[in-house]
């Protein structure tokens, strides 16, 4: 395992970077997905589109290279379907009689598997994929001259990976120093710009000033670039979550800056007095104490912060997957896919340790669980009440970290979407459709390639045995047990049958199985067992 790099002096103001850069993919092989084809038929699915509209089918999706090119109604509900449907001319056909067909999965906030975490990044891109994720905003996914190359290798299927969205912190890479001014800012967005930079990722570090980051914002709105925030507690005080979007902030991800909103006394949340930023059990410990300090739902001013946000715009990404395990531990560290397809890398970096980002159980107690789960209440009321006054609201998971694996994350985070009150078709809306208005709309694309399945639309489909919208445990890589009534004896369903990126069609089942040999075979290298994880 690769030692980590020390942090910066001011990296305790971006917490959830990894600060390990990554290795690059291995190339495509021979074998790994199918296509695009000159043209392909999906036949007889469930269309579930992605608008907010409701099922239907059966339909014969035709696509051809990685364009969908027809939708063709199949045959009637409850009738069998008949042989030798048009278009016969195909070069490939997929049987998804009674199948579910999705817009591909879109993750609006995602980190790339880091060498500290696991070997290279495909092992992140394919649990990606395996879960129906088809497009990734990374920010970032590594660093900058990692992700820009990797970036252009998934546009052009060199490698199997979702699509990439590179976002980058204010500063990064560009070789001339820290930015401290606003014209120093601006120059930063001009060069991202010119070097195919997607967005900006803040999170107010000391040096994140409002200043700076107006300038920032201001010079990436002209430019075509997105942005999203982390308003982590270093800088909060001073720019909260109204505040950023009064300056046109795009995105405020994770909860921080939410709550600071709306403090019922000051602008800053009672700490105790031997807090310390950089102890991460106090860090998160005591964020989630601020929910009975706030406005409480339904009050005048929460709902006054919420059309205002509306009004400015902006977008909520909550990942509410990350901190779950704060509330359940137990939950989190014992999840069904841990033994077989997390990294022993990945797992030892999740342990209680003081110097790994997100390993901040060292004596977690009933106390702060307790407190997490009130703060949720408050957290999730917060989305659906945004959501239902017409706000967007997006899903995001930040996965590597805080016993998160990735690809896994994603369904969970739709689970706590309809946890928040969202309805199945509200989340799905949310997964695909709300996530590509956010990346295009910046770049002046208000129709995306991406996110629903229509006719002219890139061929990103999820193909599903399972309806997710009855239960999106159904969507796991593990599945979720049920009871067979034949033999009363409980069995796994669900998982993702297929994934379909640019056209290229990948077994889903074959990706996780690639992904736990990966972790079979750095347990041999590392000495350790082959089956499970060892446990405190």
């Amino acid at each position: 395992m690769a030692a980590a790099a020390p942090l910066p002096p001011e990296a305790g103001a971006n917490p959830d970077v990894s600060r390990i850069v990554a290795n690059p993919a291995p190339l495509r092989r021979s074998g790994e997905g199918a296509g695009p084809f000159r043209k392909m038929v999906i036949r007889g699915a469930i269309l579930i589109d992605g608008t907010g509209a409701p099922p239907r089918g059966p339909v014969d999706i035709v696509v051809e290279n990685d364009r969908i090119a027809e939708i063709l109604v199949a045959g009637t509900p409850g009738l069998p379907l008949k042989d030798g449907r048009a278009p016969r001319d195909f070069d490939y056909e997929l049987d998804a009689t009674g199948m579910y067909v999705l817009p591909g999965f879109i993750d609006m906030h995602a980190h790339g598997s880091s060498i500290d975490k696991a070997p290279d990044l495909s092992y992140s891109y394919k649990l990606w994929l395996a879960h129906g994720v088809t497009a990734v905003r990374g920010v970032q996914l590594s660093e900058w001259d990692v992700s820009s190359v990797e970036k252009a290798r998934s546009a052009r299927n060199e490698i199997v990976a979702p699509r990439i969205f590179d976002y980058q912190r204010l500063g990064a890479a560009w070789g001339q120093g820290t930015v401290r001014t606003p014209e120093r800012a601006r120059a930063w967005v001009r060069w991202a710009a010119k070097n195919g930079i997607d967005g900006i990722k803040f999170s107010l570090s000391p040096t994140e000033v409002p200043e700076v980051v107006k300038a920032a914002l201001e010079e990436a709105e002209k430019l075509g670039l997105g942005t999203t925030a982390h308003l982590s507690q270093i800088g909060v005080a001073r720019m909260n979550a109204r505040q950023a979007g009064d300056l046109g902030l795009g995105t405020v991800t994770h909860f921080y800056g939410h709550m600071e909103s709306l403090l019922k006394s000051g602008a800053i949340q009672d700490v105790s007095t031997d807090y310390n930023f950089y102890d991460e059990q106090y860090r998160f410990g005591e964020v989630a104490d601020i929910w009975d300090e706030i406005h409480e739902p339904g009050t005048p001013e929460w709902k006054e912060y919420l059309a205002h946000q509306k009004e400015n715009g902006i977008v909520f990404d909550p990942t509410m997957t990350i901190y779950a395990a704060s509330r359940d531990l137990m939950k989190a560290r014992n999840a069904d896919w841990h033994d077989k397809y997390t990294m022993p890398q990945l797992w030892n970096y999740f342990q209680s340790n003081r110097e790994n980002h997100g390993s901040y159980f060292f004596d977690w107690t009933t106390r702060h669980e307790v407190q997490w789960r009130n703060f949720y209440k408050r957290f999730m009321a917060l989305m659906n009440d945004y959501k239902n006054m017409g706000g967007r609201v997006v899903t995001g998971t930040d996965s590597g970290f805080i016993y998160k694996s990735y690809g896994f994350g994603f369904p969970e985070e739709m689970e706590l979407l309809q946890e928040a009150g969202f309805n199945p078709h509200e989340v799905i809306q949310a997964a695909t459709l709300n996530g590509a208005l956010t990346l295009y709309e910046p770049k002046g694309i208000v129709d995306p390639p991406i996110g629903t399945v229509r006719v002219g639309k890139l061929a990103d489909l999820v193909i599903v045995k399972e309806n997710p919208l009855q239960n999106f445990k159904t969507l796991y890589g593990t599945g979720t047990p049920r009871l067979n009534e034949s033999t009363q004896r409980q069995e796994r369903v669900g998982g993702v049958s297929y994934t379909v990126k640019d056209g290229i069609v990948y077994d889903a089942k074959k990706l996780l199985a690639e992904v736990a040999d990966m972790v079979v075979a750095e347990k041999r290298r590392l000495g350790m067992p082959e089956q499970g994880l060892p446990r405190p």
